[in-house]
């Protein structure tokens, strides 16, 4: 369920994003704006517009999702005085990853709103880049005063790694070189547990962790300083963790259990240009997803080429 709503949140801030809030997009504007012949007042009246914008858009949105929240999860479950719980151990550790990727692209849409509205690079990269620990915080304290739940410390630290991992890189280089994806198949395990897996296609998306996989990837050209011009700058390679036989948090019992590690190939699709700008919406639209490509699997098990691999 915590997932659900991570995911959830991640989407409809990829969705507002998606509108016009592409780096490049945002800073050729400022500098239209600011190096065009507007009076200064004129320029100061549409930066604060554009600030007042977002963050009243912030704070109605955390505001109406945390009352959805409380009546939605935690009404139905008594409460408790603040309290934390070790869940570290549960589903092979795919949870923390879970955490992390959201916190880190939550943050990196988080830059580029902040950069939009008028803030400064650093306050942009800071304001925006904690955007996701921020609120993933919040809930980890509406968590801490549930009995049903608890505060997870392990929660809070994969929260913050991906919050630093969009500001350190927007600090050193000015974009994301490596970045955290997502991708999604379809597995046997959901129909074991449905409860806790799903019950259909969409919730077993957002739940099942044996289906899903956490990739960090990275921009071959950007991250190799590759100075040959034909060399394809959208061209990516993935590291993938997931795991398989996650029938319930703890099954260490099983022997259908195990942990998988993928190598892949990928697309940054942040690096494809074109003058379009609803395309380019729906290309920074899926930019947080890992694309179909083939891939190396490696487990205790054995090693598996996979042609296509979702």
């Amino acid at each position: 369920m915590k997932l659900f709503f991570r995911l959830f949140l991640l989407f409809v801030c990829i969705q507002i994003n998606a509108q016009n809030l592409r780096s490049d997009t945002v800073i050729n504007l400022k500098e239209q704006v600011f190096n065009s012949e507007l009076s200064f007042e004129e320029k100061f009246i549409f930066r604060n517009n554009r600030r007042s914008a977002l963050l009243i858009s912030l704070a109605s949105f955390y505001t109406a999702t945390l009352i959805s929240l409380d009546q939605a999860w935690y009404a139905d479950y008594p409460r408790s005085r603040f309290h934390f719980i070790n869940d570290n151990g549960e589903w092979l550790q795919m949870d923390k990853l879970g955490h992390m990727a959201s916190s880190y692209n939550i943050g990196v849409i988080g830059i580029n709103s902040f950069k939009w509205a008028g803030f400064n690079t650093n306050q942009a990269i800071w304001y925006g880049g904690m955007t996701g620990s921020f609120f993933l915080t919040i809930i980890e304290i509406l968590d801490g005063t549930s009995k049903q739940w608890g505060a997870s410390p392990g929660d809070l630290i994969a929260n913050t790694a991906g919050s630093f991992l969009a500001i350190g890189q927007a600090l050193k280089w000015g974009e994301q070189r490596l970045q955290l994806k997502y991708s999604y198949h379809h597995t046997k395990w959901a129909n074991i547990n449905p409860e806790q897996l799903g019950n259909n296609d969409i919730e077993r998306m957002l739940k099942d962790y044996n289906g899903q996989t956490y990739w960090l990837t990275f921009n071959v050209k950007s991250i190799s300083n590759i100075n040959i011009d034909n060399f394809p700058a959208w061209l990516s390679l993935g590291f993938g963790y997931s795991g398989e036989g996650m029938i319930k948090p703890y099954n260490y019992d099983s022997n259908d259990l195990y942990r998988q590690y993928f190598l892949s190939l990928d697309i940054d699709l942040n690096k494809i240009k074109t003058k379009n700008k609803t395309l380019n919406s729906i290309l920074n639209l899926f930019g947080q997803l890992k694309i179909p490509a083939p891939t190396l699997e490696f487990s205790n098990r054995n090693i598996t080429f996979h042609p296509i691999f979702y």
